[in-house]
């Protein structure tokens, strides 16, 4: 097996996973969502809940939290640099991944994925709380961004056609098309529609 591979294998963690660390104070478990309705309604014990539209995307820039800004919400979450997060949301962990690639990039070491997310824990019955975390705050500042982990308008256009350059469109398959430009209730996140010539579309419905 190589690196990558096990990498990969270590950051997917399964329901079975998550329920045996519910209780471990070194994991939080954090529901990221388009907005915190489902969460409000019940997450996995001990979660805390991180708003997609308000907390990881700056709608004015149009670009991700700042460092500034996503240091204080892990603070505020009870997260160090020392923390397992175990992060799931709904929409097939869509936002979930959005949250886990942003750790990356700001350098967090241990981040995992809860495989299925909210669903697969609803389906199967798993425990659910209402109640609001209580976990004590830290003072967790985040290093500057790591930009390798981010691709440019800049970076891909003199590559396109490039055989070496592997591009995976991962919106639904009407967005690949241009038969609509975003989600339902998301249209302000495109200003086009289509995809960028070669892109390789994998739904993320679908992974």
């Amino acid at each position: 097996m190589s690196h990558h591979t096990t990498a990969a294998a270590a950051a997917l963690v399964d329901a079975a996973w998550a329920k045996e660390h519910l209780d471990d104070p070194n994991v939080r478990f954090v529901e990221v969502d388009v907005d915190t309705t489902a969460y409000e309604q019940s997450h996995l014990p001990g979660a805390v809940g991180w708003n997609w539209t308000s907390q990881l995307a700056d709608g004015v820039r149009r670009d991700i939290a700042t460092r500034e800004e996503f240091s204080a919400l892990l603070s505020k979450s009870g997260i160090g640099p020392d923390t397992t997060i175990a992060l799931y949301g709904d929409n097939n962990n869509w936002f979930a991944a959005w949250a886990y690639w942003q750790l990356k990039m700001y350098g967090h070491r241990d981040v995992r994925i809860v495989d299925g997310g909210r669903k697969f824990w609803l389906d199967n019955n798993l425990p659910l709380s209402v109640d609001p975390p209580t976990h004590e705050a830290t003072d967790y500042e985040l290093p500057e961004p790591d930009f390798s982990l981010r691709a440019y308008r800049d970076d891909v256009l003199p590559r396109l056609g490039d055989p070496e350059l592997v591009l995976i469109d991962v919106r639904s398959p009407a967005e690949f098309n241009g038969e609509v430009i975003a989600p339902p209730g998301m249209s302000e996140t495109a200003q086009r529609a289509g995809h960028i010539p070669g892109a390789a579309s994998i739904p993320w419905a679908q992974t």
